[in-house]
């Protein structure tokens, strides 16, 4: 295994306690003055070298994000760096040697030993895996992935909502019950994951891969729920094309690999700057889909990389200039709390039976759901004398019983598609006359006329109160009609 330092940093807390100096020895050759930098130095809140053990790294970097995610807040952990330098040996572990096991497995562990301990709540974990292959996402976890080729297995794909929430399509949620079930999704989905051989790696991880582990917790008897999610991401390794000297698929695969993580830096540059109003979270599956542990609300940890070789000693110094770039980033991690929409449905329940059964103690009545059949004639009684009533300022009158002023509008709306020919009729009748009067030579027969035309005045009123008649325009209809009533020929002369 090729040597690798890790460097992590811990964008909430910008305490840089330990220095990485690389020195790139000057090259003297055929008499030329090279005025090369030399020294480079980079800070790091923690610098682990090439003898630190798994498990010193989970307990400064991963230990402290899994707290927080048990507690209700949002974690990611992404390890950076060329090929070969270490990153899936640091976020997956070795097969070798139980004490090699990485930061998932470490954590995974640590947590479900955490939930045993706490008996105050209820907890429920749901895992996922996401393979993010040449810009196109599958599930790692789906059954189909050994039976089907890559191309026949359903995309994941990117949903966002009116508030800018991700959601992934055809990405499945397992729950795990304990440790040993989260482990065997673990191993299933390492499984399915696309690894090829390179001059640089025997074993090269071929795609970006997010295990994301689902954490919601519950006071027994409260209505609050906790949400809270954990990104381990294991980045595929950019690599120099011209220096391994790979073709074919490798090459189709190396070129996808170095475009993400170019998006990807171009978002970490982004985000810092003070004034600028959009940051490119979309020109990537990868940066879409960590849009949240980029700048958003998460608790984010970057692992850092490195293969001290000397010819890997540019690729070891762009590494650590990135990790710096992502220092600069600002989170602001929420406590991930909401309203148990099953149990405050149970409580709407209790609340409404309870008014129910105080309304009944008022009224001295039970009601039920729906009306009688007694009830229905006496509603219906009220609404024939009320529509049968000229005075247009009468009032139907039923009480404060919503399934009786329910009732009552479902029947006066069935008067009202009734009426519009009614009312056509009515006023073709009246232009009609008015057109008899003006040639009338009997006043005393228009008024009968009139008066024996309409006789339902009020209905006609009515039904302009029920039309949603602007008030001054039925007040100039009744003014007009009642000056016609008492002197038609004074409108009409010759």
């Amino acid at each position: 295994m090729e040597w690798f330092n890790q460097c992590q940093y811990f964008q909430t807390t910008y305490i840089f306690s330990f220095s990485l100096e690389i020195i790139v020895p000057r090259d003297l050759a055929d008499g030329f003055v090279n005025n090369k930098r030399e020294s480079y130095k980079f800070k790091f809140q923690k610098v682990f070298d090439q003898e630190s053990k798994q498990d010193e790294i989970f307990e400064a970097i991963a230990k402290p994000v899994a707290e927080c995610a048990l507690a209700g807040y949002n974690g990611t952990i992404f390890a950076y760096g060329q090929t070969g330098s270490g990153k899936t040996f640091t976020i997956t572990g070795g097969a070798e040697r139980y004490s090699d096991r990485g930061i998932i497995p470490r954590t995974l562990s640590y947590i479900f030993q955490q939930l045993q301990k706490d008996s105050s709540k209820v907890y429920t974990t749901h895992i996922s895996y996401l393979e993010i292959y040449n810009e196109c996402g599958y599930d790692l976890l789906d059954p189909r992935h050994e039976a089907s080729r890559l191309e026949d297995l359903p995309k994941v794909t990117i949903m966002e909502d009116t508030e800018q929430n991700i959601h992934l399509k055809h990405l499945s949620l397992q729950q795990a019950n304990n440790e040993e079930e989260a482990l065997n999704l673990l191993f299933l989905g390492d499984t399915n994951r696309m690894i090829a051989e390179t001059p640089m790696n025997q074993a090269s991880t071929r795609s970006h891969c997010i295990f994301t582990i689902h954490i919601s917790s519950k006071e027994p008897g409260s209505a609050t729920i906790r949400r809270s999610k954990l990104h381990l991401v294991d980045l595929a390794g950019s690599e120099r094309v011209g220096k391994t000297g790979v073709g074919g698929q490798l090459l189709t695969e190396a070129k996808y690999i170095n475009l993400s993580l170019h998006y990807l830096e171009q978002v970490i540059i982004a985000l810092p700057e003070k004034n600028r109003s959009h940051i490119p979270y979309r020109n990537s599956m990868m940066t879409s889909v960590l849009r949240d542990s980029l700048g958003g609300n998460c608790m984010t940890t970057m692992i850092a990389t490195l293969s001290l070789e000397k010819r890997n000693i540019d690729e070891s110094i762009s590494t650590c200039r990135f990790a710096q770039r992502v220092g600069l980033i600002k989170n602001e991690a929420i406590l991930n709390e909401e309203i148990d929409p099953r149990l405050m449905i149970v409580q709407l329940k209790k609340e409404i039976q309870e008014l129910k059964n105080e309304l009944a103690m008022v009224t001295g009545e039970q009601r039920s759901e729906e009306l009688t059949q007694e009830e229905l004639l006496q509603v219906e009684e009220q609404i024939k004398s009320f529509l049968e009533d000229v005075d247009p300022e009468s009032m139907l009158e039923v009480g404060a019983d919503m399934r009786k002023i329910k009732y009552c509008f479902i029947h006066l709306k069935v008067h009202l598609n009734a009426g519009w020919p009614l009312l056509h009729v009515t006023f073709h009748k009246l232009c009609s006359l008015l057109l008899e009067w003006k040639s009338s030579t009997s006043v005393s027969e228009a008024r009968n006329e009139w008066k024996h035309s309409f006789l339902d005045w009020g209905k006609l009123m009515k039904l302009l109160h029920m039309f949603h008649w602007p008030i001054l325009f039925q007040n100039k209809i009744s003014a007009y009609f009642r000056v016609c009533l008492e002197s038609p020929k004074f409108l009409f002369h010759k």
